[in-house]
């Protein structure tokens, strides 16, 4: 069974499903020769269901990957909360793409994760908001990102992923392929 093909299942159901709007996971790049031209054979296979592949970081032993739904997180960008975020790091006045070209960028250029990389993962804007303003501490719970305010939404949503995780990681190992399984928006 193809590893990638396992580490989405593993790591990018939600998106997958069309119920978040980014995942991300590091890949071993002993597993592939060519990362830029593995990714774009990916992109080929799933463009059609607005599924797209970004390599944000590259180092000798891994790759960072960002898989995500180019059309929900063109709106996540452009709701003005966000844009406020953005601006403070550099992002203003960037297209959808501009700003994952940056996001690449700061993910190369520092040692720990740009706070902002919640809004591309789909994370409410509030608490991407609340984990900057009291730098990833004092958090109300704890789950798929640091919880600051409306506990139970985000229950609701932890409970989302963790389920539609179980049901394509089931159906992958019963037979069905990425294509298959990947729902179009």
């Amino acid at each position: 069974m193809d590893e990638f093909a396992q580490f989405l299942i593993r790591h990018c159901s939600p998106t997958l499903a069309g119920v978040k709007t980014g995942s991300l996971f590091n890949y071993p790049t002993d597993n592939i020769k060519e990362p830029e031209a593995f990714i774009s054979l990916w992109n080929k296979e799933l463009e059609e269901k607005g599924i797209q592949l970004r390599i944000l970081r590259e180092s000798e032993k891994k790759v960072l990957i960002y898989v995500y739904r180019e059309r929900c997180l063109g709106n996540i960008l452009q709701e003005e909360k966000a844009g406020h975020i953005l601006k403070k790091y550099g992002y203003d006045g960037m297209n959808t793409e501009e700003c994952i070209q940056h996001l690449s960028l700061r993910c190369k250029n520092s040692s720990c994760f740009p706070h902002e990389i919640g809004l591309f993962l789909g994370y409410p804007i509030h608490d991407v908001e609340g984990f900057i303003e009291h730098g990833g501490k004092n958090c109300r719970m704890c789950g798929c990102w640091k919880v600051y305010c409306e506990e139970e939404s985000a229950r609701r949503t932890f409970a989302l992923y963790e389920k539609c995780s179980r049901i394509y990681s089931r159906l992958f190992y019963q037979g069905k392929s990425i294509g298959q399984l990947t729902v179009c928006l």
